[in-house]
């Protein structure tokens, strides 16, 4: 497949496209990267240096792989981190081109905004752009929790009102929800959950909370399941195969006491998961 992703990139360590292309390559799909930042490592770490790139420029990329002629061959666009309000529309243009030279093309929204513990920490626009203009454009969308209760503007405290809160979104537009970084009170303490919604049912996949804190695994989590669902048509399965691929990484990450996710040390991951989880209906 040929999946065209449009986010930001790092030159040191794993977020962004620095951290979903590769998973996708590594199952055998090619990857056409458009950067939204060029930074020199991810902002957890307080400081970085390098630019967000202007939405004109990203528009100047897209519109140059359009001339070789290739859109009717791409499978689906992947979009997280902006970086700016005024990118969205740029994607949404490109999602439009896309589609219209493809018309079974899909576009997953990892509707990068905040997390838990953190809030907000996107530019201004951002969280409302994603509200009000790319969910409804997507058909697959990808909050964590807190993302979640901003765009559904509902609190999600049970496993009930995370299942409500993605059938909200679902409502909008997308056809497929998945909320990753799940907690509730239902939740085992040593545990942590994600949860995919459909047309056809919901299911919950829980993991062990493995003690690691790095950044760039949510964007991994989204590539890989956009990848798995467009291949095997299921939302379930799609579930299975990303969340165990993760783990399995998170795993290798949390052994070695690495700040940066092992994204290429723990590669066969990708492919082969260790340990493989099931989803349950719910």
């Amino acid at each position: 497949m040929n999946i065209l992703s449009i986010q930001s990139h790092v030159a040191y360590g794993h977020v962004g496209n620095a951290s979903a292309a590769f998973p996708m390559q590594r199952l055998g799909h090619e990857v056409w990267a458009v950067n939204t930042v060029q930074f020199s490592n991810h902002t957890g770490y307080g400081a970085w240096r390098g630019p967000v790139f202007p939405a004109e420029a990203i528009r100047e990329v897209v519109t140059g792989i359009e001339e070789r002629g290739v859109l009717p061959s791409c499978d689906g666009v992947l979009s997280g981190y902006m970086g700016d309000a005024a990118i969205g529309e740029t994607i949404l243009d490109a999602v439009a081109r896309v589609k219209a030279a493809n018309p079974t093309a899909l576009y997953a929204c990892d509707p990068v905004i905040g997390d838990v513990g953190r809030g907000v920490f996107v530019r201004p626009g951002i969280p409302e752009f994603m509200r009000d203009r790319a969910l409804p454009a997507a058909d697959v969308v990808t909050p964590n929790q807190f993302e979640l209760e901003f765009l559904a503007g509902a609190q999600v405290t049970s496993l009930d009102a995370a299942k409500a809160a993605a059938g909200a979104l679902l409502a909008r537009g997308p056809r497929v929800a998945l909320v990753t970084s799940l907690q509730t009170a239902e939740t085992p303490a040593d545990s942590i959950e994600m949860v995919a919604v459909d047309g056809e049912g919901a299911w919950r996949l829980r993991t062990p909370l493995l003690p690691v804190s790095v950044n760039g695994a949510g964007d991994a989590i989204a590539a890989l399941f956009f990848v798995h669902l467009l291949t095997t048509g299921s939302a379930a399965e799609a579930l299975s195969r990303a969340s165990s691929s993760v783990y399995g990484v998170l795993k290798a990450t949390a052994a070695a006491g690495s700040r940066e996710i092992l994204t290429v040390a723990a590669q066969d991951e990708f492919v082969a998961p260790s340990e493989v989880f099931a989803p349950e209906p719910c």
